[in-house]
């Protein structure tokens, strides 16, 4: 499977898995009567259910008769779903959700859902019973990953170690030997200031050395480099290439922290916020800029459902762009005559009636589904790339507001 490929695949589970969780975290339940199960991979099922079993016995204690009910038979669903799985859960585990939510007229629905295989591994075992399902864990998992490197010092201490995600990861430490500004008695100010730069230059080789031990082996992956502390230290050792120059390279700035222990790595992700974020839709910017200008030239873009959907036809794109926040339905409609005729609402409106265009007769509703899956079921089948575009910054706003979050990079123009 292409690189391409694997990464369109990885970004249509993260847009379904982002879809039942804003669906999930809809759901409210009268009482603590919500229940959510995450099981990781290596955790067996008949644990699961002893688990689930135990949990339903101790339901019977509950006060509230309507509470205890509802929790015992959102156990008794779960049990059920864990009659599916062999020994084990599937890779990367599964997370259960049942509970009778709150529906209209005061009354309750029972809901039970299930994902698997989640974008991560589910680390730990956890059972959850409240008024709201469970869903932070997985919130974390579809967060915008990323593998950077922090590096804090001053002339006293350094701390290196990671960011991944958006977990710091304190990896190595040091303590430097350079003197204070004041000299010993007996010593010249000439020959003391330089026995201080000495040690100020070895202190800034071990840090160096500690960074590229770390990060050196890395480089490929890394997304970049942040340092952190105060002037001029951070200055002098970025200014002193004391960086491996593959490092070096990758360094996306400097920023002020006032602390250069363990918590000083947390402070520098804090400061270095903006470079960040901007590193992280980077790939998004270069889609947006490359959609904009071709639109302006005219040439080799396309936008709008229709438009874009018929150039998917064609096979004409090379790649469709989708905003991340896209939450639409597309209703196919078929009049009398035979007409077929589509439609784009917002996926929490009701199906509309419809007039076809075409002879004005009243259309029939023939399908209502998730416009993504609609679009990126026929780019699938015309091998076209699926990216989905933030709306973080500027363009990637506009580009959802202005242009209905759909639109594509264009093979070749074709005047539609």
């Amino acid at each position: 499977m292409s690189t391409e490929t694997e990464k369109t695949n990885d970004d249509r589970r993260k847009y379904e898995f982002r879809k039942v969780i804003e669906e999930l975290q809809e759901y409210e339940g009268s009482g603590t009567q919500l229940v959510t199960i995450y099981i990781p991979e290596d955790k067996q099922i008949a644990d699961v259910v002893a688990h689930v079993t135990q949990e339903h016995s101790e339901a019977a204690n509950i006060k509230s008769k309507q509470t205890r009910t509802n929790v015992q038979d959102a156990l008794t669903s779960i049990k059920d779903r864990l009659r599916y799985y062999d020994t084990f859960p599937p890779e990367n585990g599964i997370v259960i959700f049942s509970g009778a939510v709150d529906s209209s007229g005061g009354r309750t629905e029972m809901v039970t859902k299930t994902l698997e295989s989640p974008p991560d591994p589910i680390e730990s075992f956890r059972y959850h019973c409240d008024s709201n399902f469970l869903t932070e864990p997985l919130e974390h998992m579809l967060a915008d990953k990323g593998l950077f490197g922090l590096i804090v010092l001053d002339r006293r201490e350094a701390n290196v170690g990671w960011l991944k995600g958006k977990r710091v990861e304190p990896v190595k430490s040091a303590s430097s030997l350079v003197p204070g500004k004041q000299r010993k008695g007996g010593q010249s100010a000439q020959r003391f200031a330089r026995l201080r730069l000495e040690a100020i230059d070895n202190f800034y080789q071990e840090v160096a050395e500690m960074a590229n031990d770390l990060f050196v082996p890395k480089r490929h992956e890394i997304d970049g480099i942040l340092v952190g502390g105060p002037s001029p230290t951070k200055d002098e050792f970025l200014d002193g290439d004391y960086l491996h120059h593959e490092l070096q390279d990758t360094v996306l700035g400097k920023f002020d922290v006032s602390y250069t222990d363990e918590s000083g790595l947390y402070d520098l992700v804090d400061a270095g916020q903006e470079a960040l974020s901007d590193q992280a839709i980077v790939e998004d910017k270069n889609q947006m800029e490359e959609f904009f200008e071709n639109l302006h030239t005219g040439e080799k873009a396309t936008y709008g459902f229709e438009q874009t959907r018929r150039n998917l036809i064609m096979g004409s794109v090379d790649r469709l762009l989708l905003s991340e926040d896209l939450r639409s339905d597309v209703v196919i409609y078929e009049c009398p005559n035979g007409h077929e005729e589509y439609e784009v609402i917002d996926s929490r409106h009701t199906t509309p009636d419809h007039e076809c265009s075409e002879c004005r007769e009243e259309g029939e509703v023939q399908d209502r589904e998730d416009v993504i899956e609609h679009l990126m079921g026929i780019a699938e089948q015309r091998g076209t790339e699926t990216i989905f575009i933030s709306t973080d910054f500027e363009k990637g706003e506009q580009f959802h507001d202005a242009f209905g979050g759909i639109g594509g990079i264009l093979r070749y123009s074709t005047g539609v």
